[in-house]
């Protein structure tokens, strides 16, 4: 079953010659097969990846007669995993100035390698997509409301990797998770030098598993996990930039009791995060309801935001003494703030929120209206 990305307009729309399309997500979330419906209808294109070592001969040369004999006279230059490559960024840039008629599309599955080595050769002459797990915004695409309603356990517990969705029993999601975690998760990372096992990380996640929603302090993970500050913040950087955590950071502009220094982490695959923990149990038997809701929702919410280029800048809000909003969206000059609850409770503002910030908005997720929060 093909489900409909997003991303298939966004590159419609987005590829040209004289530009570089990046296309950025995690490992398994259907970057490939984007690719491969997308060119369908095209010709004369070159598919390649950047797993492949003998395009590195030519893909990293610096060579402008090497790059013009790899490509040919094709009108399309794909490459996959492009992050494999080295000095894919300044090779690119040789492609776009030297031989401007050929279409660039690239695929990486972090931004590890690919935003240091891509930002500055091609500046001005690129564009990006973010593709994540699957979005609740596609898949309203090909199911209606009741079965979007009925699925909303599956996706709290297993997530929605493309693969995960296409399973139809929970033994199958289970064990397609456990080998996305073993085998694909930590790719990236283990292809750094300096990092040999994942134990560490494994363990840093598994904590941050459980703080869903909560201020994380870097020193007591450090303290733990008996690793230095340092090593963890390297850590959590990576998870970043490989797509397994979201960042989200304190909004402040007024007050100075407003907690700003301490981040939010959340997982970008709710399957992903419940597999770390080795806990599949149905809502009922769970304890943790209220953050595998939240992380859904923050989650869905991002990939909005990437499906429909919403370009918004996403915070928490909570001040020293408890106050707290838990998502909130800066964009277009206005302020957004949202409480997610679990079940079919409203709540207010909190009133020093209203106090401080008059003039934004707020509104509470519950389960009645969250389909309009993330479709």
């Amino acid at each position: 079953m093909y489900i409909p990305r997003k991303a298939l307009q966004q590159l419609e729309n987005l590829e040209r010659e004289g530009k570089v399309v990046i296309i950025y997500g995690p490992r398994r979330v259907g970057k490939t097969t984007l690719l491969k419906k997308y060119l369908e209808d095209k010709k004369d294109y070159l598919f390649v990846t950047g797993e492949d070592v003998f395009v590195h001969e030519f893909l990293s040369s610096r060579s402008i007669e090497k790059l013009k004999n790899f490509i040919g006279n094709k009108k399309r230059l794909i490459i996959d995993e492009a992050q494999c490559i080295p000095s894919i960024g300044a090779n690119l840039k040789l492609i776009v100035d030297h031989i401007p008629d050929v279409r660039v599309i690239v695929t990486g599955s972090s931004t590890l390698d690919l935003t240091g080595a891509m930002n500055e050769p091609l500046t001005g002459r690129k564009y990006t997509i973010t593709m994540l797990p699957i979005a609740q915004i596609e898949l309203c695409a090909i199911e209606n409301r009741a079965e979007s309603n009925a699925r909303l356990e599956e996706r709290l517990i297993f997530g929605s990797y493309p693969e995960v969705i296409g399973l139809k029993g929970d033994s199958d999601r289970k064990e397609n998770l456990h080998e996305l975690v073993s085998s694909y998760l930590f790719k990236d990372i283990l292809a750094l030098e300096g990092i040999k096992k994942t134990k560490k990380i494994v363990d840093l996640l598994i904590l941050l598993s459980f703080q869903i929603g909560k201020e994380v302090s870097h020193n007591e993970l450090a303290t733990q996990l008996s690793m230095s500050k340092t090593t963890v913040e390297k850590y959590l950087d990576l998870l970043e930039k490989t797509f397994v955590l979201i960042n989200i950071r304190g909004f402040s502009k007024n007050l100075r009791s407003e907690v700003t220094k301490t981040s939010r982490y959340y997982f970008c695959d709710n399957g992903i995060r419940n597999a770390l923990i080795n806990n599949f149990n149905q809502l009922s038997l769970r304890n943790d309801v209220g953050a595998l809701w939240e992380n859904y929702l923050v989650v869905e919410r991002i990939k909005k935001q990437h499906s429909l280029r919403l370009l918004s800048n996403n915070y928490f809000w909570r001040t020293y003494d408890q106050k707290e909003v838990d998502f909130v969206e800066e964009r277009d000059g206005a302020i957004f703030g949202y409480e997610f609850k679990w079940g079919k409770s409203d709540i207010k503002a909190p009133a020093l929120w209203k106090k401080t910030y008059p003039d934004a908005s707020f509104q509470c997720i519950n389960q009645d209206n969250y389909t309009s929060f993330i479709e």
